[in-house]
């Protein structure tokens, strides 16, 4: 006879019990050989269920020695043991332990998944394990939808399902009539008959009758070992069922097998989260607030930043604008006539300068038949338009020529033509206007401005700056110089150069510079700051949704504690749970993003509808980014809850079942 398959030595099981302790077993001296079909029998209390949960290495002893296969169970740290109860043990528990969720098919199939077998492999063996109990009609069925007896054949089978060769059956009769029954004790002894190790743990003499050798237990020790009539079979290979096949373990650690471990706690999770399905949808509800607030803030800052500088281009994009004196506000500033039409004229050789317009202003009364109001006479070049941007409504500008022959023709402004023109007139284009005495003939109509500076009701005429000059002002002073900047030149260079440039030619900085950038970027780094200051109010949602998901999922691990200890008695390693747990909390959180990102999107539908005037403007960038960040606090939230459910004793976990 070779090693023996189990060896007990002085083994001794204590529970703390208020200051002191309770102990269960007492110096239990046992061996069992590979192929015996033993029976442990006992009182309640006497010690039975909690020897089956040592001897499965569902729990660990106090102190004393146990060991299977000539390995000490003492050394081996959780996942070595979870490989010996996927490996070479198969429970057949009292209550059954089976899966809710899962039909009679999927609950057989558990261990496999754990064992490393493929889908196809595990779905041909467990089909051919039901059918052979006499279960093919029932395979689909839930094990709310089974008898007791069709649900302890579905426990035999998953028993089974990794060809293990030791079986350990607490009390596999005890919810049963006496029919099912008897017909589990024959399929007992069927598998004892095919060389497999089973040990029944009963109270009832009449079920231990069956076994080759009964195992007497009274308060913790073992008070008689005998045999029955039955006598001893001959040891089996308890390497036959292929349980120490090393190409079996080999395959139990490849990458296939640990992406259909992946693949079942995906769809365990996915299960899970749709059996439940009001309280995922709550535990989604604090990500889909988030993720869809930080998505709405982040468009929302685009879409503001956008407009203002839009407002800012219907200005004049990269413009710099001279003006005489040391600053806005100077009061020497009109006495300064140093800036001249030869500096625009030079500067507009520059080739940095797109664009240059000189530009005089004065302020007038202008009339049109018996209606007449205050404006403000611009004198500019034919440039001005195009370095500000300026944007026709009908007509056309005046020109280059215009210039030269100081023309009386002038350019009028939306409310300009709204004050002077009535609504039945067809069009301002030709109609002559008074400027004080000067007559002028209107050649165009500009469109309104987008708002920002220099938006306002005031009236504006545009004329040449040549007829401002000899007509109303009788001065060759400019009051400014605006330059459009070339795209492809930096501001803060031509702003330098323009600056060097002028001091050379008057021999002092006897005038500013205003550049139109600096107002952009500061508007531009405003808007910025108000979105990430929105921005954190709205990831502090999000940091609450997670601490939603983390509650919600330990409150998962606490209701779902049985399962825990089933699947950790099948085999599942602590990596497994953590995984399956891991993957539920992801998932709740992905989907919570991607509802999210939805709202967002939807939102921004009803707020283009009530035409603001604003527009969301959404970033790949940040939905991408908020679907990532609700998969990191999946992960962040949903750790602890997990590792709890990992660390989980399985006897414990099954006992709160």
């Amino acid at each position: 006879m070779g090693e023996p398959l189990i060896v007990l030595s002085g083994l001794r099981r204590a529970f703390p019990a208020g200051e002191g302790e309770l102990v269960v077993l007492k110096d239990l001296d046992l061996t069992i050989e590979a192929g015996e079909m033993v029976a442990i029998v006992g009182a309640s209390g006497s010690g039975k269920s909690t020897l089956m949960n040592i001897l499965g290495c569902l729990d660990r002893p106090s102190a004393g020695s146990y060991q299977i296969y000539g390995r000490e169970t003492a050394s081996l740290d959780p996942d070595e043991l979870a490989e010996l109860r996927r490996e070479h043990f198969g429970f057949i528990f009292q209550r059954y332990h089976l899966l809710s969720e899962l039909t009679a098919l999927g609950n057989v199939e558990v261990p496999a998944i754990y064992a490393g077998q493929s889908a196809q492999q595990r779905r041909q063996r467990a089909t051919a394990l039901l059918g052979r109990l006499g279960m093919s009609e029932r395979m689909t069925h839930r094990p709310g939808q089974l008898s007791g007896g069709q649900q302890q054949r579905a426990s035999i089978a998953r028993a089974l399902m990794n060809g293990a060769n030791v079986i350990l059956a607490d009390e596999p009769t005890g919810a049963l009539d006496s029919q099912s029954g008897e017909e589990v004790l024959r399929i007992l002894g069927e598998l004892h008959a095919e060389g497999k190790t089973v040990i029944i743990i009963t109270h009832d003499a009449k079920i231990a009758g069956r076994a080759q050798r009964i195992v007497e237990l009274s308060d913790g020790r073992i008070v008689s070992d005998r045999r029955t009539g039955e006598g001893a079979a001959a040891p089996a290979d308890h390497a036959a069922d292929g349980a120490l096949n090393p190409e079996k373990m080999q395959e139990a650690r490849s990458w296939r097998a640990t992406l259909d471990r992946f693949r079942a706690a995906f769809g365990i999770a996915l299960l899970a989260m749709l059996t439940h399905r009001l309280r995922t949808f709550l535990t989604m509800l604090g990500i889909i607030i988030g993720i869809a607030a930080v998505v709405c803030v982040v468009a929302l800052g685009q879409g503001s930043q956008q407009k203002v500088l839009a407002n800012i281009s219907s200005l004049g994009t990269n413009t710099l604008e001279v003006f005489p004196g040391k600053d806005f506000g100077d009061v020497r500033s009109a006495k300064i006539k140093t800036l001249v039409l030869g500096d625009a004229s030079e500067l507009g050789k520059q080739p940095y300068v797109a664009a240059v317009t000189p530009t005089v202003s004065t302020s007038s009364t202008v009339r049109f038949g018996a209606k007449e109001a205050s404006a403000l006479v611009n004198g500019v070049g034919e440039q001005y338009f195009e370095a500000r941007g300026t944007k026709l409504a009908e007509g056309r500008f005046f020109d280059a020529e215009s210039t030269r022959a100081i023309a009386q023709d002038v350019v009028i402004d939306e409310n300009t033509r709204k004050t002077l023109f009535s609504e039945t007139t067809a069009s301002p284009i030709g109609q002559v206007i008074f400027i004080g005495e000067v007559p002028c003939r209107v050649v165009g109509v500009t469109k309104p401005q987008e708002g920002g500076f220099g938006s306002s009701q005031n009236l504006s005429v545009y004329l040449p700056y040549t007829t401002v000059q000899t007509r109303f002002l009788g001065d060759q002073s400019l009051r400014s110089i605006t330059l459009r900047i070339s795209d492809d030149a930096p501001m803060t260079y031509a702003e330098r150069a323009a600056t060097q440039f002028l001091v050379q030619r008057h021999g002092s900085k006897d005038f500013f510079v205003l550049n139109t950038a600096d107002i952009r970027d500061t508007i531009t780094s405003t808007t910025q700051t108000m979105t990430l200051l929105i921005g954190a109010i709205a990831v502090i949602s999000l940091v609450v949704g997670g601490i939603g998901v983390m509650n919600i999922m330990l409150v998962s691990v606490s209701e779902r504690v049985g399962e825990i200890g089933v699947r950790m008695a099948v085999g599942a390693r602590r990596s497994d749970i953590m995984q399956q747990f891991l993957i539920e909390a992801v998932m709740v959180c992905l989907v919570g993003g991607m509802l999210g990102v939805g709202l967002a999107l939807g939102f921004g539908v009803v707020f283009s509808a009530f035409n603001t005037g604003y527009r969301l403007v959404y970033s790949s960038i940040s939905i991408v980014a908020a679907v990532l960040c609700s998969s990191v606090i999946g992960v962040a939230f949903g750790y602890l809850p997990a590792r709890n459910a990992s660390l989980l004793d399985p006897v414990v976990a099954l006992s709160r079942d």
